[in-house]
């Protein structure tokens, strides 16, 4: 099943995310950014499995500076879970086994 993963924006990052009803994965990246590209469709392969039970989102770090800014993120791509607002998680890179890591987290937190 094809989902869309919407972009989220410094001003609409709180209605997005923060006040979420479920858990949120946000994608962190830039266009310039290769080993972004690469997590791209693993992101996108997590949302499809686990569709309905969770949200993602991609936020441009470039076009948007104030939340990265603001959770510290140093180096891209990042994603970020978040649960009733706050962080739950973190990975920072590419990796093998992402997608399973990934998804075993977001599990956790359904």
């Amino acid at each position: 099943m094809e989902v869309s993963i919407s972009a989220v924006t410094d001003a609409s990052f709180e209605a997005e995310v923060l006040q979420a009803g479920q858990p949120v994965l946000v994608d962190f990246w830039a266009t310039w950014c290769a080993p972004c590209r690469m997590i791209a469709p693993v992101v996108k392969q997590v949302a499809e499995e686990l569709n309905g039970r969770i949200k993602v989102v991609k936020m441009d770090i470039d076009a948007n500076p104030a939340t990265p800014g603001r959770l510290g993120i140093m180096s891209i791509p990042t994603l970020i879970i978040f649960k009733d607002g706050q962080p739950a998680e973190r990975t920072v890179g590419f990796r093998s086994n992402l997608k399973g890591d990934l998804k075993e987290k977001l599990e956790g937190l359904i």
